[in-house]
């Protein structure tokens, strides 16, 4: 029972929020709790969400801290050269831009923190995305799914993970699934470059001299057919004009692009070489761990807020600035720590994985690491990194010995599914990709989804191929 009321939970919040019957923070609080009660334990739903809040209270701290500190960043101007060369790179191409998002997103994955990733690439590709009138979601999509692939890293959390629940080497499991994870990046690529054509078909062939750099107001407006030195040329095959829509990514207003005026007063151009040497320091640290990663945003918002703005109404009015990302960030982790509390609290984590494994028929033991890439893919959508790699995996594991095969390749094919896994519901930070960007949860999981579970099947095809698995 607790195993259908488990899929039945899951399968009832993800209707709501891709619907836009509910918002995700009121299915990801009402939807568990209703489900506590149906399965008679509501009297301890207290207990439950308290221990879920618990969890995820350090998660949701570093997502503050971090909002403020990247903010900051963006206002004093250290990632405005990044945008002007990534736009000097795409020109204006959305397939460029498309293509440039998921090269940015994999290379800022070598940090090995989502959150970061998301925020860096957002950052620097979305007022390529508005003001071009790209659909918002194929960035998010991108990003995802490209941080994905590279969150397999060996201090990403997965491998890790599936290292210290086998008792294996994290290299040993790392360093053969190179090639297939390498495979796996490149179909992101080519995804991306796919996705971009489209884009390019719907938008048209476009031309934009120096659109990032100047300052809003004195920009021709993109829609009309403007003169001057700012041009956009619509290509053979391109919509017109009126055609330049979003895919209900939001709203259109020229203010989103204020950050990217070169004279706006937050600009801080003789800290430049402070604040990079800042973030690169931060960054660095948090792969080193030489301190826990809410920690090391803590002291680095509160520094880059004291050097940049040492005027305490200055300071005020950066942190109101972001206040928005802080609280909706922040508020819908902790009402994911609802969900999570339940899920786990009720038992029906363990019940739906028990299930799923025993449902694997004795035939395929020859070929449990294939059945493990293959579950790898719903199982880490469901349910937690920690959940899938500490309860379930030791389990195909072991069933997979049986038959004479490896737990390297066990942990290996467990990998698979990481591509999908970036974009769950379960994963604060994808609220921190869709948030910033102002995407619906629901409309980023109703384009992403298709995509990345493409993406985990070719890194498992290729690494079947490959003889890793």
């Amino acid at each position: 029972m607790l195993t259908i009321l488990g899929f039945a939970m899951i399968a009832t919040f993800l209707v709501l929020i891709m619907t836009k019957k509910m918002s995700p923070i009121a299915a990801l609080v009402l939807i568990p709790a209703l489900f506590c009660v149906a399965v008679g334990q509501g009297a301890k739903l207290g207990d439950y969400v308290i221990d879920g809040v618990g969890n995820l209270a350090p998660t949701a701290a570093m997502l503050m801290f971090a909002i403020v500190y990247f903010g900051v960043m963006i206002d004093v101007g250290l990632f405005d050269p990044i945008v002007r060369g990534i736009l000097r790179f795409c020109k204006a191409d959305p397939m460029r831009i498309v293509v440039g998002t998921a090269v940015l997103a994999a290379i800022v994955s070598l940090d090995g923190d989502g959150s970061t990733t998301f925020m860096i690439t957002v950052s620097a590709m979305y007022p390529l995305y508005k003001r071009l009138k790209m659909s918002l979601v194929v960035m998010t999509g991108v990003a995802a799914t490209a941080n994905g692939v590279m969150n397999t890293l060996p201090w990403g959390g997965p491998t890790a993970r599936a290292a210290t629940a086998l008792k294996l080497d994290a290299s040993e499991i790392f360093i053969p699934m190179i090639p297939a994870l390498a495979v796996g990046l490149l179909a992101v690529f080519l995804l991306s470059y796919v996705l971009g054509l489209r884009e390019r078909k719907r938008l048209g062939m476009l031309t934009l001299d120096e659109a990032l750099v100047r300052e809003p107001e004195q920009e021709t407006v993109l829609a009309g057919a403007g003169g001057g030195g700012d041009r956009l040329r619509k290509g053979s095959g391109g919509s017109g004009p009126a055609d330049l829509t979003q895919d209900g990514d939001g709203d259109q207003g020229e203010d989103d692009f204020k950050g990217l005026d070169p004279d706006r007063s937050t600009l801080r151009p003789r800290l430049y070489w402070f604040n990079a040497g800042l973030t690169v320091a931060l960054l660095t640290a948090m792969i080193m761990q030489l301190m826990p990663i809410p920690v090391l945003f803590l002291l680095g918002a509160a520094l880059a807020l004291t050097v940049n703005f040492p005027h305490m109404p200055d300071q005020r009015a950066r942190i109101a600035a972001h206040a928005d990302n802080v609280l909706n960030v922040s508020g819908m982790v902790f009402a994911a720590a609802v969900f999570t509390g339940v899920l786990t609290g009720t038992g029906m984590v363990e019940n739906m994985a028990d299930s799923v494994v025993s449902a694997v028929p004795d035939a395929m033991g020859p070929h449990m690491a294939i059945v493990t890439g293959l579950l790898s893919l719903p199982l880490t959508y469901f349910m937690s990194n920690d959940g899938f790699y500490f309860g379930v995996v030791p389990v195909l594991a072991e069933a997979g010995a049986a038959h004479g095969v490896s737990p390297l390749e066990i942990a290996r094919a467990s990998l698979a599914g990481q591509a999908l896994h970036m974009s769950s519901p379960l994963v604060p930070a994808v609220y921190v990709l869709v948030g910033m960007a102002k995407v619906e949860f629901g409309d980023h999981t109703r384009f992403t989804v298709k995509w990345a579970v493409l993406t985990s099947l070719v890194v498992l095809g290729a690494g079947i191929l490959f003889g890793t698995i």
